[in-house]
């Protein structure tokens, strides 16, 4: 079954952007709030919760922009995910944006599954 591609918007308020990059862009910042554990092998992010692991390549990724990462299961198709730093141009607001690609019956419990994460994100980022 192919996967539908997804976008969300997070506008994340008063967070500098050293900050919010360590929070995504290092291993130690994604294992805060977006896994309980991440290990790295060369291009290969092993990311674990409780006693389930899964292992992504990392993509192209631009430091304090953008970092991308495709599931192994994934590699042969165009599916990914990514999480973007993008700057407001008129407020200066900094956004997190999802690009993230799921099956279509997962749709919605994937949207949750990215509120409660950047819920955590905020909460560990002091926003």
């Amino acid at each position: 079954m192919s996967k539908i591609r997804i976008c969300i918007e997070y506008p994340i308020k008063k967070a500098p952007l050293p900050v919010l990059w360590t929070s995504i862009g290092t291993p130690l910042g994604l294992s805060e709030w977006f896994a309980d554990g991440v290990t790295i092998v060369g291009e290969e992010y092993t990311f674990v919760w409780d006693s389930y692991e899964q292992t992504a390549k990392l993509l192209p990724s631009k430091v304090n922009s953008f970092i991308r990462f495709q599931w192994i299961e994934d590699v042969d198709s165009d599916a990914y995910f990514e999480i973007r730093i993008e700057k407001q141009p008129i407020s200066g607001q900094l956004s997190l944006l999802i690009t993230d690609y799921v099956q279509a019956d997962e749709r919605d419990e994937i949207l949750m599954l990215w509120n409660k994460h950047i819920e955590t994100l905020r909460r560990k980022i002091g926003i």
